[in-house]
């Protein structure tokens, strides 16, 4: 007779070691030193070696039997389309891996909606176990960051509402960073929209980077994570890669030249007299640290071209007002 494992015998196999208890909120406990030990039948189950040491395999392999029971186990990610982005929704971190917006300098210029009216909410499309909640964030001394802003936004107040999902959320320091260094890079993207180039297209992220451990040399990946349970991880730096295009060019359907500037900025204060060039990067190195494919569709009819030599890469800093900005715990 097949034995069906449910919830709560799976919980009470693993809780031993504390792991159900973390996750479930069950009370651990300890291994039974009375239990009986396993019958010595168990050598003639098949895949165990018999007598002579040799091992029988009664039965035909077939690992992908579990699909049909199991369902394929990932990884999956969330995929939603919106007006200006796209988002890309990490089910295991709970943030997202990628955003994708398109700017313009024609949207730019309408004036109609108001953040003032937008309201931070949890994305419903997402599975529940995956999701990312508003209370994980309260009080976590982080913003909720935008990742495809809110101020790309205002051709429509129902596209800014889009931006306050948390599938669009990743938490992020405040002053000095989210309401500062980063908000004015923001602006420096829609600057080269209404300035120079018309059409703006940016992926944005976040990047779990290495760092050096003094005391044994070795480089380890380390990073908080917030929430209750705690869930929700914060990203050591953000990425933003941006892909400029000529007036001409867009307006004729076609793209000869693409103007490209990476930048990986790390998740912390960042003074405003530090110079933006200081943190560009290589797309490639970027598509390393992060897993990801994203300048690899350039063909010859499409030459790149480095942004920063094109335009001058400094940020303008403006005097933003904080208190519309994603407070801790609001």
């Amino acid at each position: 007779m097949a034995t069906i494992f449910n919830l709560k015998t799976l919980s009470g196999c693993i809780a031993g070691t504390g792991i159900a208890s973390y996750f479930m909120g069950l009370p651990s406990r300890q291994p039974n030193p009375t239990a009986p030990s396993p019958s010595g039948n168990d050598s003639k189950l098949p895949g165990s070696p018999n007598n002579n040491g040799l091992i029988n395999v009664s039965y035909e392999l077939n690992p992908s039997e579990y699909f049909k029971i199991g369902g394929f186990p990932g990884p999956l990610f969330d995929i939603s389309q919106h007006n200006e982005f796209i988002t890309c929704y990490d089910r295991e971190r709970k943030i997202p891996k990628w955003v994708v917006e398109h700017i313009t300098r024609s949207q730019l210029q309408l004036k109609m909606g108001d953040r003032k009216n937008s309201n931070f909410k949890e994305d419903q499309s997402v599975p529940l176990k995956y999701r990312s909640f508003l209370k994980d964030y309260f009080r976590s001394g982080y913003d909720r960051g935008h990742m495809a802003p809110a101020a790309n936004n205002k051709h429509g107040q129902n596209n800014m509402d889009d931006t306050f999902l948390l599938t669009n959320m990743a938490p992020q320091v405040g002053d000095g960073f989210n309401r500062d260094y980063w908000a004015h890079l923001e602006n420096f993207c829609r600057d080269l929209a209404l300035k120079d180039f018309e059409s703006i297209r940016i992926v944005t992220g976040p990047l779990f980077l290495p760092k050096l451990n003094k005391e044994t040399g070795k480089f380890e990946v380390k990073y908080e994570v917030i929430g209750n349970p705690p869930n929700i991880a914060v990203p050591t730096h953000f990425y933003k890669i941006i892909l400029a295009e000529k007036p001409t060019s867009f307006r004729a359907g076609s793209v000869d030249d693409v103007y490209v500037a990476a930048f990986v900025l790390p998740n912390d204060k960042i003074s405003n007299a530090v110079p933006l060039t200081d943190f560009q990067t290589p797309v490639d190195a970027i598509e390393r640290s992060s897993g990801l494919s994203l300048l690899s569709n350039t063909n010859n009819t499409k030459k790149i071209k480095d942004l920063c030599s094109s335009v001058q890469c400094k940020m303008v800093i403006r005097e933003f007002n904080k208190n519309v900005k994603s407070l801790p715990g609001k």
